[in-house]
């Protein structure tokens, strides 16, 4: 196995092979795809990293693929959804599609025939049926407040009691699977051309994990999940092929813990 809290230089393919089968409680990347960013020496072979990743969660744990499509030649490609149905090909679920809404337009397209995008898929997939599950509360309710009260029409079309009868709407209610998270929260705290917001994988580390489970991001760029890792109380393992990209790593690692 290996050693937890430390960023990997090398193929992932390779390194992976060295994770102990049923060992990973969570996974979170955003693979290269559709030649969108440019990414130092890597070939991404996604089928054998999909059957890696199988092999290295623990059943019941969360894979979080964070993707998109290029537009070529007028269409999209649809690689994103590909990735997705392989996943389930090779035993995984596809737990949820979740939807990252950007709130700004920063790719590369032709407007005059087509809305801006503005969004990438977060496919949430799971090994079996999923074990944890810390859902976020930060949706502010309009209700809040009023006790429930109503029936629930069933299939054969009669009415039943709502199960929830006289429930308080609190002032905040569960998140929905659409998150608005800005990427200008990522700028200026590195030098690589696709990093994330922090605020998005720490959610997420909150919503599929908990403290001291270790986090793997196979691709990890520019470390924001290593960072994210650090501030929720959890071990990350991140595997990065090019050196230019470790040494972002290690500096905000580094300056993480100097508290920089």
């Amino acid at each position: 196995m290996l050693e937890l809290n430390k960023v990997y230089q090398g193929d992932c393919l390779e390194v992976m092979k060295e994770i102990d089968d049923k060992s990973i409680d969570m996974v979170i990347t955003s693979p290269p795809y559709d030649n969108l960013r440019s990414y130092n020496g890597y070939i991404f072979n996604f089928e054998e990293i999909a059957k890696e990743l199988f092999r290295i969660i623990k059943d019941g744990s969360v894979v979080v693929w964070i993707v998109g499509d290029a537009t070529i030649k007028g269409s999209e490609t649809g690689t994103s959804f590909k990735q997705a149905l392989y996943f389930k090909e090779i035993g995984f679920n596809l737990h949820d599609t979740m939807i990252w809404n950007k709130g700004g337009f920063s790719a590369v397209g032709a407007l005059k025939t087509r809305y801006a995008p503005v969004f990438e898929y977060m496919f949430i997939f799971t090994k079996g049926n999923i074990k944890t599950f810390n859902p976020i509360k930060d949706k502010n309710n309009k209700t809040v407040g009023r006790k429930l009260n109503g029936t629930n029409r069933q299939k054969d079309g009669a009415t039943k009691p709502m199960a929830n009868l006289g429930y308080i709407t609190p002032k905040f209610g569960q998140r929905f699977n659409i998150w608005d998270i800005s990427a200008e929260m990522a700028r200026n705290k590195g030098n690589h051309p696709a990093m994330f917001p922090e605020q998005l994988i720490i959610d997420h580390i909150l919503s599929w994990s908990n403290t001291n489970n270790i986090i793997l991001d196979p691709m990890i760029g520019s470390g924001t999940t290593a960072i994210a890792a650090l501030n929720t109380g959890r071990h990350y393992i991140g595997i990065e092929i090019s050196k230019e990209y470790i040494d972002i790593c290690n500096k905000r690692i580094n300056d993480w813990w100097n508290g920089v």
